[in-house]
């Protein structure tokens, strides 16, 4: 029938891992030119595009595996209705209070930054980095054990031209 397979996105996650070693070794061999020492720019043009490349075919390794896991491997047609257990409820419970406690923390290290010191983007950066990250976890674990599916097929032999 449907399948969502894994190989494309085991290849991407494999060539994004060459990408960023080979972005690592022309970092080394960038500071061996230079005497053992890295110039002043922290990457050259060549990297930047290395690092780029790298992380597009990382994020596509994850979606492809993210779909398999919210999916399934092989999609069945008809109507699928999810079961969650209690120990999906105490974790999406466990990682709302998280995100309320990090929405909290990062409102409070905003105004500090802003009152008391000057302004810290990788504390920010980074908290609200973690506050998405939580989030999208959580709209998974929704989609995944509280929202049914259906899987519709139609005829091979449709309107469709192609």
């Amino acid at each position: 029938m449907y399948r969502n397979d894994t190989i494309g996105p085991f290849f991407a996650l494999l060539f994004s891992a060459a990408l960023y070693l080979a972005t690592y070794w022309d970092g080394k061999h960038i500071a061996a030119l230079h005497g053992g020492k890295p110039p002043h720019e922290a990457l050259s043009e060549g990297q930047i595009g290395l690092v780029a490349f790298a992380t597009l075919f990382l994020i596509y390794g994850l979606i492809g595996y993210f779909s398999v896991w919210l999916e399934g491997v092989e999609l069945r047609p008809g109507r699928h209705v999810p079961d969650p257990s209690g120990l999906v409820v105490a974790l999406a419970l466990l990682l709302a209070v998280a995100e309320a406690a990090l929405g909290g923390f990062f409102v409070r290290l905003m105004i500090h930054h802003l009152t008391v010191e000057p302004v810290s983007p990788l504390a920010e950066g980074v908290v609200f980095g973690a506050m998405m990250l939580i989030g999208a976890l959580l709209v998974a674990i929704y989609k995944k054990y509280y929202l049914g599916d259906e899987v519709l097929v139609e005829d091979e032999h449709s309107e469709v031209p192609w």
